[in-house]
């Protein structure tokens, strides 16, 4: 039987029924919530393709008929890496009021109320593409973290509404019937498939890894990875070793803060105050082998691992255990909403198979929540409460959330301390609402390590949103907590410049909760408000700290700010740059209110006027923030 050829009208016909998701994401759920989109529209027979935004060619959307965009907010309402590119194309203003008015599309966004820029880049998109002359399918559904169910709590009925308005549009994109979902049944193979090497070939490379540096070893095991790694890099810009591990806090301050410091072991180290460092973690060795058993796997079995249906991509074969080791976050993430659809095909316990498929389903989606994000169950721990289920290793390869580095903001200057890089770091510890411990995977890692082990860590530079500022260039800083980090290499590199040139003031607000327990870096703070130091008053600086818990009223970095108001203003008024780093809760947001109301009484103008005042200093480059959640 010959192959079926299609013409040039069946081809683009064709084209005119599929969807095409568009995602930007910066933590996965994006990529989540977009695969998502695409296996319920496949269910429907319409078929559907899923590209990240910098995959995709943004000159070539005038030719697609129907896009759904799917787009994660980060930080203080900017887009993700991956979308940075497709929006600034978008952008150009070059583009005519009708470039996409043969376009029909939707926008989902995911977001955190809890942010003061709740969903920025969904509303920006889905007004520039509106604008852009294409037609809007559906109104945009907005994803809150905040909603019992997360941003699946709008998920689920923004997807009812999006295809009973694609079947009104046009009926020939779902041949079954809009309504027509199959009971649930695996509809998809793994995407990707793995092949064990022989026994042979086995006992060569054990004999070869001898010879095998541990870092070409690393590069080699994460190239093979199908995770959605480092935007794509897999080589580290440097392996770092740990020569400093100390204690910032006191024990009984509730908090556990670290100085840590490292140097380099493979490459010069090249970065800017600023910049962030990305740490890939180490799993507890005890973790990865519970895994192996749990899933009968087999530690010293040799495998490749390539996208299924490609042909072999020549990748070294590697040892499966430390594979699992190096891609797989088997023992902090928690798992996705498909992995527990995809649990429910393998269990052989019937009322664990109900569980599973009614965790899976819409009614089941709030109990999912509170049983698996809310919890922080770990791919281990959930395996382990379904003991029925045997997965195999390519469903577990592709659907266990890939490890990822972790960021941290530098808080050192290159030029005070050649090829070194120091963090400060606070262990994350949060107790879920069952009061179970759950602790920072990288955090708690870092804070364990001996400086005096051998560890080789993988690490790579980023630019941060806090860029360099000139010497002469006045600054307000405004870091509570480890938001003070970066700000540490600020005022290291400020004071080595004041050596040699004239170096502009710095007006440094810090906070904690206690003045004993946790007044992070206070020697070094106090020794640059002496002697002429580039926080003395002296040079038209100054240092200010607030303990909100060392008295019964609470005191934040923002009442400091409104205590030296005509510092904070005069400075300003002499073209000071703000940069703001620390918790993303209420912290920037505050601090934000405190300068309206400086502005406002210190210049005799509305809060209005303020309030625009700031948005100019923004626009122009001037008002920075780093937040974290």
């Amino acid at each position: 039987m010959g192959r079926t050829v299609y013409s040039s009208s069946n081809s683009e016909m064709e084209d005119n029924l599929k969807l095409l998701i568009l995602y930007a994401t910066q933590t996965g759920n994006a990529l989540d919530a977009a695969e998502r989109v695409a296996r319920e529209a496949e269910r429907r027979s319409c078929p559907a393709s899923v590209l990240s935004m910098d995959e995709f060619d943004a000159s070539s959307l005038t030719s697609k008929k129907t896009v759904i965009f799917i787009v994660s907010t980060t930080g203080q309402g900017d887009p993700p890496d991956s979308m940075k590119v497709f929006w600034r194309f978008l952008l150009q203003r070059n583009l005519s009021k009708d470039w996409l008015e043969r376009v029909a599309y939707a926008v989902f966004g995911l977001g955190d109320s809890g942010y003061q820029k709740y969903n920025f880049v969904a509303k920006k998109l889905d007004k520039r593409v509106s604008d852009l002359g294409a037609r809007t399918i559906i109104e945009r559904g907005l994803g809150d973290d905040q909603h019992p169910s997360g941003y699946e709590g709008a998920l689920d009925p923004w997807m009812s509404s999006l295809w009973k308005a694609l079947y009104q549009m046009n009926p020939k994109m779902f041949p079954a019937g809009v309504d027509l979902v199959p009971d649930m049944k695996l509809v998809d193979q793994p995407k990707i498939q793995i092949v064990y090497h022989e026994d042979e070939i086995v006992s060569q490379l054990s004999v070869d890894s001898n010879l095998v540096s541990k870092e070409i070893e690393f590069e080699r095991i994460r190239s093979i990875s199908q995770g959605n790694f480092s935007g794509g890099k897999n080589k580290p810009d440097c392996f770092l070793k740990m020569i400093k591990n100390d204690p910032l806090t006191r024990g009984d301050g509730g908090k556990d803060v670290r100085h840590i410091e490292f140097e380099s072991i493979s490459s010069v180290i090249e970065y800017e105050v600023g910049d962030l460092l990305e740490i890939l973690p180490g799993q507890s060795p005890a973790a990865v082998d519970a895994f192996i058993r749990r899933c009968n796997l087999n530690p010293e079995a040799y495998i490749t691992v390539h996208p299924r249906g490609a042909a072999n991509l020549l990748n070294s074969p590697v040892r499966l255990r430390n594979f699992v080791e190096l891609t797989m976050d088997i023992a902090s993430a928690y798992p996705r909403r498909y992995f527990f659809e995809v649990m429910s095909f393998f269990a052989s316990a019937e009322h664990e198979k109900e569980k599973l498929q009614y965790f899976a389903s819409p009614e089941g989606r709030d109990d999912l929540y509170q049983y698996n994000q809310k919890e922080m169950r770990t791919v281990l721990e959930v395996l382990e409460d379904f003991s029925s289920v045997q997965m195999p290793f390519e469903w577990l390869v592709q659907l266990v959330p890939p490890l990822k580095p972790r960021q941290f903001s530098i808080a050192s200057s290159l030029d005070v301390h050649p090829d070194q890089i120091h963090l400060t770091v606070s262990v994350v510890s949060q107790t879920t609402p069952f009061k179970r411990k759950r602790t920072g995977l990288c955090s708690a890692w870092l804070a364990g390590l001996d400086p005096s082990e051998s560890i080789n860590i993988p690490a790579w530079i980023r630019k941060g949103s806090l860029p360099v500022p000139s010497p002469s260039l006045p600054l307000i800083l405004i870091g509570p907590g480890t938001g003070c980090a970066p700000f540490r290499g600020f005022v290291e590199e400020r004071a080595l410049q004041s050596k040699s040139c004239s170096t502009a003031p710095i007006l440094l607000f810090f906070g904690c909760r206690n003045k004993e327990n946790d007044f992070l870096y206070r020697d070094f703070w106090l020794s640059h408000t002496i002697s002429d130091g580039v926080l003395s008053e002296d040079k038209g600086g100054g240092f200010y700290a607030a303990f909100s818990r060392d008295q019964p009223e609470k005191i934040y970095v923002q009442h400091k700010m409104q205590e030296n108001s005509k510092r904070v203003w005069d400075l300003l008024s002499e073209g000071a740059a703000v940069y703001v780093a620390g918790s993303s809760t209420k912290m920037p947001s505050d601090v934000l209110t405190a300068f309206e109301e400086i502005i406002s009484r210190e210049s005799g103008v509305s809060r209005e006027v303020a309030s625009r005042w700031l948005r100019a200093l923004e626009k122009a480059g001037k008002y920075h923030v780093e937040a974290w959640s």
